[in-house]
């Protein structure tokens, strides 16, 4: 546990927190530092077969705080370059090469490199008041942390050039419309819904899904025939594991999967 990040480990999944909700979890290069060390551990640990992100308090992540580190000074510009690239675009990397699936519950507004955190996740809830914001614009910045890569292939090129130019807030209902997210959720109902979502993917087969990530992964550049090859030893790799013989045993003796330990 560090004071901006809160880890809590379940039997089969853990949830990391962002936890500086007087600041509506605006991060910072020690916040993410700790948080980049948070997902290392849970990649290590073979008893976190789930993770789930959210944020502390009425927010989800309000994007990188304006600190006199990161703001014009008498002594020039600041190096975004050095920010983007050393932090914020070290955690996109890391949430898209785990392991595991990652789930983000998104609480409140997830603005900026919050937003982006957020949609680097395979499966996302948010409340129904929670809302999306890519507020570079507004500052005289350009997306980073993966915003111009996700927003498209979410929503199309339209509705994310409007996202990042106009920088408007895109409520959780309208999200889930566009297919931003996978889901809205009232506020009441989401901490129980996340939680849920990562009991059923923990006890899931976690061979597969390590693999599934992969493919997911690498369709981003390739084309069909590259892609085609790569499930095909993808599957092949997935037959030979534990996963699918203990899931065709099931199916045949008509009873739940017992999946193995990740690993296995």
């Amino acid at each position: 546990m560090t004071e901006t990040i809160r880890i809590d480990r379940h039997p089969t999944w853990w949830r990391i927190t962002l936890d500086r909700p007087d600041k509506l979890n605006a991060v910072t290069p020690e916040m993410l530092t700790a948080l980049l060390a948070a997902l290392d551990a849970a990649a290590a640990a073979p008893d976190c077969r789930a993770l789930l992100l959210t944020g502390a308090g009425r927010g989800f992540c309000a994007g990188q705080e304006l600190g006199p580190t990161v703001m014009p000074g008498p002594d020039g510009p600041p190096d975004l370059e050095a920010l983007a690239g050393g932090f914020h675009h070290r955690v996109v990397a890391r949430l898209r090469a785990l392991p595991i699936p990652v789930v983000c519950a998104v609480n409140g507004v997830a603005a900026g490199a919050g937003a982006s955190f957020a949609l680097a996740a395979d499966i996302v809830l948010a409340a129904r008041s929670a809302s999306f914001v890519i507020a570079f614009a507004r500052i005289g910045l350009v997306p980073d942390s993966g915003a111009s890569f996700f927003l498209p292939r979410l929503v199309g090129e339209a509705r994310a050039r409007a996202m990042a130019l106009l920088a408007e807030p895109v409520g959780a209902e309208q999200a889930e419309a566009w297919g931003l997210i996978w889901r809205a959720v009232d506020d009441a109902a989401l901490a129980a819904e996340a939680a849920a979502l990562c009991e059923r993917l923990a006890a899931g087969p976690a061979g597969a899904y390590a693999l599934t990530r992969q493919a997911f992964a690498a369709s981003a550049a390739n084309d069909l025939a590259a892609q085609l090859a790569l499930e095909a030893r993808l599957q092949g790799e997935a037959g030979r594991g534990a996963d699918f013989a203990e899931g065709v045993r099931a199916f045949l003796d008509k009873r739940p999967p017992r999946f193995p330990p990740r690993g296995a």
